[in-house]
C-alpha cells in the first residue's frame, strides 16, 4: 500500500517569564513542553520591579522549554483532507 500520508514533526521551542535566578530554580514549564534547562535556567535576561514612581531593572534567569508537534501533511503528490491523489 501506498503511503499517502507523511506527517511533518516540529519542534516549538519558548521560554519562561524572566525571573530571579534563586526564585527560577522550581519554574515550571507550560502544559505539554518539556524543561530543557537546569537549575536556574539561563541568565539571559532582566525582570523589573517598580517601586512607587521608579522602575529599577535587575538580571533574571529564564528557562528554555520544546515540545514536539505533528503536523498532519499530505505525502508529494497527494491533497485534500483524505491526502487522495496521483
Amino acid at each position: 500500500q501506498v503511503k499517502k500520508q507523511c506527517d511533518q514533526k516540529l519542534l516549538i521551542r519558548m521560554k519562561t517569564k524572566c525571573a530571579p535566578c534563586l526564585l527560577n530554580v522550581g519554574t515550571q514549564c507550560p502544559a505539554g513542553y518539556t524543561k530543557i534547562t537546569n537549575g536556574t535556567g539561563v541568565p539571559d535576561c532582566r525582570y523589573y520591579l517598580e517601586i512607587k514612581t521608579h522602575t529599577l531593572s535587575f538580571p533574571g534567569c529564564r528557562h528554555r522549554c520544546e515540545k514536539e508537534f505533528e503536523q498532519p501533511e499530505c505525502c508529494q503528490g497527494r491533497w485534500g483532507p483524505d491526502c487522495l491523489g496521483k
